[in-house]
């Protein structure tokens, strides 16, 4: 198991065959891709899962993650996602918070993220905004 960082684009596949499968492929494209870190889990060179790490305000803002669906319920992600919350240590912020769909927010919540109060619907899914406050 190796997670290295990884391009944009190396993300959208995966994006669009675990989230959104029934649209089109550019709807899982974000304007602000080209300033994301993105992080990629490989097993045996394989990109098993991703998400993507933006930075603005003096927040971290993880996005689109995904694990392909052969491998889920194995910890790839659970590991992908406490990778990721250990590098936003380093990067000086106040915060790191999602957009978690409104059914995955216990999953979110075993890693110190809350709910607040902002909800939304996106192509029919409900998503809760969660956070959680590092200073």
């Amino acid at each position: 198991m190796e997670i290295r960082k990884i391009k944009a684009e190396d993300t959208w596949p995966v994006r669009h065959r675990v989230m959104w499968p029934d649209q089109p492929f550019d709807f899982v494209k974000v304007d602000e891709d080209h300033e994301g870190i993105h992080y990629g889990l490989f097993i045996d060179d394989e990109l098993v899962s991703i998400v993507s790490l933006f930075l603005k305000d003096g927040k971290a803002q993880f996005r689109k993650f995904a694990t392909e669906v052969e491998h889920q319920g194995k910890g790839y992600g659970t590991f992908l996602l406490n990778y990721l919350l250990k590098e936003t240590e380093g990067l000086h912020v106040s915060s790191v918070w999602c957009n978690a769909r409104t059914e995955k927010a216990g999953y979110y919540e075993r890693f110190g993220l809350l709910k607040t109060d902002a909800t939304y619907m996106k192509g029919g899914i409900e998503f809760v905004v969660m956070e959680k406050v590092l200073v």
